[in-house]
């Protein structure tokens, strides 16, 4: 089966091989407080800085998931209340969550084909920002040129940003944040069960003000045990090897984040060609490159997801309020162009009962 569900994706075709290495050497059963996990834990920190770019001067960390991540920078790095704008589903679940540990959150709604006029914004005194750089549920994605816009604007308040659907797939404005965070079930073509966390300075020293030390994942027990290329539990010792050796095979981020451009290009190309579809985003400003929705009636997407999975093909579900009317698909780097090659195939040679989309 292929799949182009926008995560848990499509894993590298080498994760097998390398799972075998790991058993084969013996990495399954090492201590974490070994200095064979040091190395590991040191070495992806080498490398994920370099493959992605990312300033020297942020700290590399790990959690679980995304979903860990927004407990963590709420309980860290939140005393009074943050400031979430989000324009869908996974921006509203990460605001619900802070709303339920730090009940003065506050936040900004916008609609999926705008973005918020940051000369308008009225945020007051808050201790973060949280922003979803790439709204996985509908298909939006932040500018560059927005989020160095909040930046000047709020330049002395913490912004954090959930990259999860595209860190590792295009290139990232690091020094526009304080946190950045990912899941690597997405553009790292990796399975589920950690989450990569970069620090900047700023980021670090507020931490050490606010002083939460109650919880296993609090920051700064976090960051103090990585600075021993430690952890502050029992991590997923295979994910992060699996991640040091995709890293280590990994292109230079300029390089994905290009093919990945061109590969979007193509997408959009070919769905505007379409007469049975339409895209769900139509501003191309903030259409997302690693995640393309598009919308047609209810029975046509119940028929294109039905035949796609017959000639062997996922497809992502629509999302929350788009559940019935949109499907997504993922522009990963580990999908491959001949299986791109075959979706498209079956794009063009699908023909849908009822064409009234």
């Amino acid at each position: 089966m292929i799949t182009f569900y926008p995560g848990p994706s499509k894993v590298y075709a080498e994760v097998p091989d390398y799972v075998r290495d790991a058993y084969n050497t013996g990495v399954l059963s090492i201590n974490h407080r070994s200095p064979e996990f040091m190395e590991i834990f040191q070495r992806v920190t080498q490398l994920v800085k370099t493959k992605l770019e990312v300033p020297e001067e942020y700290t590399v960390v790990f959690s679980s998931s995304a979903t860990e991540c927004w407990e963590i920078i709420c309980q860290s790095l939140v005393s009074k209340k943050s400031f979430h704008i989000y324009n869908g589903a996974f921006g509203a679940k990460w605001l619900r969550y802070a709303k339920s540990l730090v009940p003065r959150t506050d936040s900004l709604t916008f609609n999926q084909e705008d973005l918020p006029n940051i000369d308008e914004l009225q945020i007051g005194d808050t201790d973060l920002i949280a922003l979803t750089h790439n709204e996985t549920s509908n298909g939006t994605a932040l500018p560059t040129d927005w989020i160095h816009a909040l930046r000047a604007r709020y330049f002395n308040t913490l912004i954090s940003v959930d990259a999860t659907s595209s860190m590792a797939g295009v290139a990232l404005p690091w020094k526009t944040a304080d946190v950045w965070f990912a899941s690597v079930q997405k553009c790292f073509g990796l399975p589920a069960g950690l989450a990569v966390i970069f620090l900047s300075p700023r980021a670090i020293e507020q931490a050490q003000e606010i002083g939460d030390r109650k919880y296993y994942n609090s920051l700064l027990n976090i960051y103090e045990q990585s600075q021993q290329y430690q952890t502050t539990h029992t991590p997923n010792v295979l994910g992060i090897y699996l991640l040091m050796r995709v890293l280590d095979n990994m292109a230079p981020i300029s390089a994905i984040a290009a093919k990945i451009e061109a590969r979007y290009n193509e997408w959009i190309n070919m769905l505007l060609n379409l007469s049975y579809v339409k895209l769900n985003i139509n501003n191309f400003q903030v259409q997302s490159k690693t995640v393309i929705p598009f919308r047609a009636e209810k029975d046509t997407i119940n028929q294109i997801r039905h035949q796609a999975k017959e000639s062997g093909i996922t497809l992502g579900n629509g999302y929350g309020e788009l559940k019935d009317t949109t499907l997504r698909i993922a522009n990963f780097p580990a999908i491959t162009d001949h299986e791109i090659h075959q979706l498209k195939d079956f794009f063009v040679n699908f023909a849908p009962e009822n064409l009234s989309s």
